[in-house]
């Protein structure tokens, strides 16, 4: 079974991608560009319509584009202006953004180590190796949805049909990707479960809606 493209990267416009889509296709890295609505989330129940251009390639080249991002950056870093906010940083805010790298930019993670590097602070690979592995097992742990957040989910399932449908799919299936190319669901178990319960339930509640709606033409 060939391995299946995830998302590695989103962008807004379709060009601000084209950096990273030249990159890949420099290194020969197989990859695809989709459009991907990012107007819903259970959590907010409904929010702004906004379509994100995501940039996909295989898990297995997750580490590869990663190393090849890093050397791009560190083509260009000796020209960033003294007055970039990194170097206001403290050793150990700088240690952070390296363990942190998931939140940050690969060229800000390039610019704290060479920061430190200058300052003559000695980075011990070994334990920052350990927090990485620590900081992807933090990334695993998913936060439940509260009660009310339930509540309005199932209130959608039983009065909107259409619109619980789509909330329930996206309970039971989402997944998030992390740093390493490994995707893990992007909610708990239990968030899971209540998932599958307003998934049929909006289905019953659609084709009761729809028998009633029929019934009472005929």
């Amino acid at each position: 079974m060939e391995p299946e493209f995830i998302t590695f990267q989103k962008f807004t416009d379709a060009a601000l991608a084209d950096e990273l889509i030249e990159l890949l296709d420099r290194n020969t890295i197989p990859y695809r560009m989709e459009e991907e609505s990012s107007g819903f989330d259970p959590s907010l129940v409904m929010s702004n319509a906004a379509v994100d251009y995501a940039v996909k390639i295989k898990s297995e080249d997750f580490e590869k584009l990663n190393q090849l991002l890093v050397q791009n950056e560190e083509q260009h870093i000796d020209e960033v202006d003294k007055d970039y906010y990194l170097f206001t940083f403290t050793d150990d805010e700088l240690t952070e953004v390296i363990t942190k790298a998931d939140e940050w930019s690969v060229f800000d993670v390039v610019l704290a180590r060479k920061i430190l590097s200058e300052r003559r602070v000695q980075i011990n690979e070994k334990q920052l190796e350990q927090k990485k592995e620590q900081r992807i097992s933090e990334l695993k742990v998913v936060k439940g949805l509260s009660t009310s957040q339930l509540v309005i989910c199932y209130l959608f399932a039983i009065g909107g049909g259409l619109i619980g449908i789509p909330i329930g799919w996206l309970l039971m299936t989402a997944k998030k990707t992390l740093p390493d190319g490994e995707q893990v669901y992007a909610y708990s178990e239990n968030d899971r479960s209540h998932g599958k319960m307003i998934f049929y339930i909006s289905i019953a509640d659609f084709i009761l809606a729809l028998l009633y709606k029929f019934g009472a033409i005929f």
